[in-house]
């Protein structure tokens, strides 16, 4: 089977599925079918496949002529009809892995994707998961799920890990040239995985152990970035507190060209990864009786910051003989980094709520989202950043950093402003300007 997988791979006669079609999942579609596989999405929502069948792209990290252009030449298409996995050979599980009411891991998209998968499992496939995990997912869950189809995993189809490191908007690293990890369940499917993502991708392919240790990759890459952004928050707070630049001293710390790397504070952590990861593997932990202090403070610092931020504003406010209560709250940009479109877990819609909490009147702008949804219900935001609008509010606060914002315009027409992310820095004049 090995053999006969490596050979269909190398001819590019693979059939590939990829299962969820967001942001993780549609930039890997296109790589795919651009390396020459023919490729199906699959996804619930009708919307997004609808998109797809059209050559309509609606994530950033897609380029709209490649899919056009695939999508013509039949080379990529979706469906929500979960029937067709039956005639593909490759199935790449990329549905999200939120967190419940309790902060608890959500794994119910991956259980119903595995168990759509098993519906239709035949010899000879290759499933890989590639959603963001606990530890032993693979192993202990999907491996179970798939073999109820009565078929063996390593003797009649392959299984491994590979976890998705998709930065949206990263200008540098794409799907294609970010290196991958991929754990498989014994050497031969370890290898013929492996092949399908070096036929694809320019990154190099980094062949784990185990899923469990690719599994363990991806919550170490990402509960390091909160660990130490947790840590500089904190430091923000202690900073503000002296009287002392925390801007400035990273800056000083770069300087040093070994054992530093710069992290810098903002209003919380946003995006699907950073801000949830961590739950997971503390989650995970309590099972063997191993308690993560580090994690679980640096998690405590980095969920507080939206209250500190709307405090800090307050303090600002007071200094106009103004109080919360009341007074009109212009937060821009709500997207969780800078440049692009996802509010997924952002701090923005945090610090909002905070200050809603307060009585104050908020609204928003952002270039990139001129309307969110939280909670079933639709906000939909200011159209234009005008004179008239800076000016008829009591404070800007910003929440993003967008680089397509002047924010020279902001200062001169503003009362007050707030700058969470210091891209204000370059701004001459900055009387009416606090940093966090």
């Amino acid at each position: 089977m090995k053999e006969i997988l490596l050979k269909k791979i190398a001819e590019r006669k693979v059939i590939v599925g990829i299962v969820g079609l967001g942001y993780v999942g549609l930039p890997l579609a296109v790589e795919k079918a651009k390396a020459g596989f023919r490729t199906i999405g699959f996804d619930v929502q009708k919307e997004k496949v609808d998109m797809v069948n059209a050559g309509h792209n609606y994530i950033g990290d897609v380029v709209d002529s490649d899919l056009a252009l695939l999508v013509k030449e039949k080379q990529l298409s979706a469906t929500t009809d979960f029937s067709f996995i039956g005639t593909v050979d490759f199935v790449a599980i990329c549905v999200p892995t939120p967190l419940d009411a309790h902060q608890q891991p959500d794994i119910s998209y991956v259980e119903s994707s595995a168990r759509s998968v098993a519906k239709y499992l035949h010899k000879g496939m290759m499933v890989v998961l590639e959603s963001t995990t606990y530890p032993g997912t693979t192993e202990d869950l999907i491996k179970p799920i798939l073999e109820e189809s009565g078929l063996k995993c390593g003797e009649d189809f392959f299984l491994g890990f590979s976890p998705e490191r998709v930065d949206p908007g990263n200008v540098l690293y794409k799907t294609k040239n970010t290196p991958k990890v991929v754990g498989g369940l014994g050497k031969d499917a370890q290898d013929v995985i492996c092949a399908m993502y070096e036929a694809v991708l320019q990154g190099k392919v980094f062949r784990a152990s185990s899923p469990a240790v690719a599994e363990m990759t991806k919550i170490l890459e990402n509960t390091y970035r909160n660990i130490n952004i947790g840590l500089i928050n904190e430091l923000a707070i202690l900073c503000n507190r002296m009287g002392i630049d925390l801007w400035e001293v990273i800056e000083a710390a770069k300087t040093k060209p070994f054992g530093f790397t710069p992290f810098y504070p903002g209003p919380g952590l946003g995006g699907h990864c950073i801000p949830l990861d961590p739950y997971y593997l503390s989650w995970k932990a309590r099972e063997y009786g191993f308690h993560t202090s580090m994690i679980e403070a640096s998690m405590m610092v980095n969920d507080r910051m939206p209250e500190y931020c709307v405090e800090r504003a307050g303090k600002i406010l007071n200094r106009f003989k103004k109080s919360l209560n009341g007074s009109r709250i212009l937060v821009l940009g709500v997207a969780y980094k800078q440049d692009i479109d996802d509010y997924r877990e952002s701090p923005a819609l945090k610090v909002i709520d905070e200050f809603e909490k307060t009585g104050a009147l908020v609204s928003f702008f952002d270039p990139y989202i001129p309307r969110y949804k939280e909670c079933g219900e639709v906000r939909e935001g200011e159209k234009e950043l005008t004179r008239e609008l800076l000016e008829s509010v009591d404070i800007v606060v910003i929440t993003a950093a967008h680089t397509n914002v002047d924010y020279a315009f902001v200062q001169k027409y503003s009362k007050a402003i707030f700058d969470t992310k210091n891209v204000m820095k370059e701004v001459k004049m900055r009387e009416n300007i606090e940093v966090l």
